[in-house]
């Protein structure tokens, strides 16, 4: 199946994310200890928080290709789901201890001015997150998943952190050392600001949360076919990287079942049509008043 293919080419995204993440964060934490950069460290600490970030979002992606049993009906495409809101977790986390560094150094009496090596790590590590950033992008686009599209948003974060901690030591170097405390602090709002928008949306998808934009546009196509006389309710809500729809309809009462059904399977294609993952549930019942008669535009699709 095209969504399960899909799932485990986006696996490809984690590995390359994972393994940048732990080169640049050990990169970071030891020359950020070795040239005097709370900035650096706080940096390499935020990489870390990714590493973990970007195991949730693999096994995530692991779990979502299961295929539905019967305790989960509908498959466990969630999984991802979840994974993000953990790893929204530790980041807060991760976040919050480098803010609590950062301001107890501020007030130390003495400040180390890093040295030029860190802003050489800074900005190395901003060209290999944007590398990063712009192949989960293009995979994202092609495998059509959320969960790796979020992974290269946070990249592309993480290569504006590493740019904004460069100007910070180079601050410093110049003899405003605060500035390089001040970076830190900054990275830790930027660690729990991202962790936040993440925990935003996931408890919006599992809480089914839709776009009413979306379903407004797939009403109008669905009001567009004529043999649809009313559209009584639907709903829509998203399975990972999945869209679920409920449609109810009302058609001519005396049309053959072999039309109504045809009705129905016209409007799911006109859904695939606006996206290749979704799954339409089309419930069709009789339009009143039950004298109408059979028109022309009831039998031409």
């Amino acid at each position: 199946m095209e969504l399960y293919t899909n799932l485990r080419a986006g696996e490809k995204g984690a590995y390359l994310s994972i393994a940048a993440y732990i080169f640049l964060s050990a990169l970071k934490l030891t020359i950020g200890y070795m040239g005097d950069s709370q900035a650096l460290r706080a940096d390499g600490l935020n990489n870390t928080t990714d590493i973990i970030a970007s195991i949730a979002v693999l096994i995530g992606l692991r779990i979502s290709q299961r295929p539905p049993d019967h305790n989960h009906q509908y498959g466990h495409l969630r999984a991802e789901t979840v994974a993000s809101l953990i790893a929204a977790f530790v980041m807060i986390y991760v976040g919050i201890e480098v803010l609590i560094t950062a301001v107890r150094n501020m007030f130390t009496t003495t400040h180390e001015t890093p040295d030029l090596m860190t802003i050489a790590v800074s900005l190395f590590s901003a060209l290999v997150m944007y590398g990063v950033y712009r192949y989960n992008l293009q995979l994202a686009e092609k495998v059509k998943s959320t969960a790796v599209k979020a992974a290269a948003y946070d990249n592309r974060s993480d290569a504006l952190v590493s740019i904004g901690t460069a100007v910070g030591i180079t601050a410093a170097i110049f003899g405003f050392p605060i500035v390089d405390t001040i970076t830190a602090i900054l990275i830790g709002i930027i660690i729990i600001k991202t962790a936040i928008e993440i925990f935003k949306e996931a408890v919006y998808l599992l809480t089914d949360g839709f776009d009413s934009d979306m379903l407004d546009h797939i009403k109008e196509e669905i009001q567009a076919i004529p043999q649809v006389r009313e559209i009584r309710e639907i709903r829509g809500r998203r399975h990972g990287s999945r869209m679920l729809l409920d449609i109810t309809i009302a058609v001519n009462p005396n049309l053959s079942v072999r039309i109504s059904h045809d009705i129905a399977e016209l409007i799911e294609e006109n859904v695939r049509t606006l996206d290749g993952q979704a799954l339409a549930f089309v419930h069709i019942e009789p339009y009143d008043p039950k004298d109408v008669l059979i028109t022309e535009d009831d039998y031409h699709f």
